[in-house]
């Protein structure tokens, strides 16, 4: 498939601004595969589509306030810095973008917050906004990660023009969110409230949890025409034993195993045996699904809204069928269903 069978026409005031008033309460859009047919939900419904013993693969990274504002040296130009992965621990090496970058080169100093008790240094030119920096601080390592956290904003998604509210803090993470590592919140995961976990549960449901920390390269655009040519950034992934135990024991018992999100699809297609069973991981992902692609472990799909011609629309129309979602993504554009991080739902079964 070409690039160019991804493209769609959005209106821009279908892009989610602000996520549902109650996580539960979002629209969802029912896909079924076999009948070919459409159906328009609340997202609260889903647990009408699972039974006992059936499985939800949920992603448990959780976002860090990842987007920082700094000062340059002697000319205090404003620096936004966007921390995207840690290098090393020890010597407090970061990759990041900044912005404007025209204006950072090697050797320049930002000085962060009212006191600039936090300073660093540009070490190297990665890409045409990547940089990597040194941060200088007196303090231990935790001491240096919370003065981080308490300095950073909740990395909202560019599309999103408004500042960051405190509300955002909360709403821009899944309510299973634990392990720190994520620069954007794996978005289908943002529409379960605690409420609604827990009937999955009392109804039999098992949870199965994958780790993998979402970078900003999900969102990178194609810019090829040939899609075996694009090259997906790498993410960090982890599957322990127990999520290992839970899906192939569910795999043999033909139960539906639905992944919750693009990125629990891709850290479970990233771990398949040579027996088609799911495998422990621990290690790094750059897995790019498009049409025609056959999947092993989830035979179910919850997804956010995707943007025209990215990654993630690509990878659920390799999962639902090519023409099945356009026409639904149609239907979703005519009856206003709100799109990306902050939007609506699709269920596909």
């Amino acid at each position: 498939m070409k690039l160019s069978h991804f493209e769609f026409n959005l209106p821009d005031e279908l892009l989610a601004e602000y996520p549902a008033e109650h996580r539960d309460e979002s629209r969802l859009m029912v896909l079924n595969r076999e009948k070919q047919t459409i159906e328009h939900r609340q997202f609260k419904d889903i647990i009408e589509y699972f039974d006992e013993k059936d499985v939800l693969l949920l992603n448990d990274t959780k976002v860090f306030p990842a987007r920082l504002f700094g000062n340059k040296e002697k000319t205090g130009a404003r620096i936004e810095v966007f921390l995207l992965r840690e290098l090393n621990e020890e010597q407090r090496l970061w990759d990041v973008l900044v912005d404007p970058a025209r204006k950072i080169r090697i050797g320049n100093k930002l000085y962060f917050g009212e006191d600039e008790s936090l300073v660093a240094e540009v070490i190297d030119n990665t890409t045409s906004r990547g940089r990597t920096l040194r941060f200088l601080y007196d303090g231990s390592y935790d001491a240096f990660r919370k003065k981080l956290t308490e300095l950073g904003e909740t990395p909202l998604p560019k599309y999103i023009k408004r500042d960051v509210q405190p509300e955002d803090e909360e709403r821009y993470q899944t309510i299973f969110a634990k392990n720190e590592g994520a620069v954007a919140a794996p978005t289908a995961g943002l529409h379960f409230s605690k409420h609604l976990l827990k009937r999955l549960e009392i109804k039999g449901v098992d949870f199965a949890e994958v780790t993998l920390h979402v970078g900003l390269g999900t969102f990178n655009p194609v810019e090829v025409e040939d899609l075996s040519k694009h090259k997906m950034d790498s993410e960090e992934v982890f599957i322990g034993p127990k999520t290992v135990e839970t899906v192939n024991k569910a795999l043999k018992d033909k139960r539906r195993i639905c992944a919750v999100g693009t990125t629990a699809m891709r850290a479970v297609e990233s771990a398949v045996s040579s027996s088609l069973t799911l495998n422990e991981i621990d290690g790094w992902t750059n897995k790019f699904i498009f049409p025609p692609y056959d999947f092993s472990i989830a035979n179910c799909m919850i997804t956010n809204f995707h943007t025209p011609k990215s990654t993630l629309l690509m990878m659920v129309s390799a999962f639902a069928g090519h023409d099945f979602i356009m026409k639904a993504y149609e239907e979703a554009v005519k009856e206003k269903y709100k799109f990306y991080s902050y939007g609506d739902a699709m269920l596909i079964i």
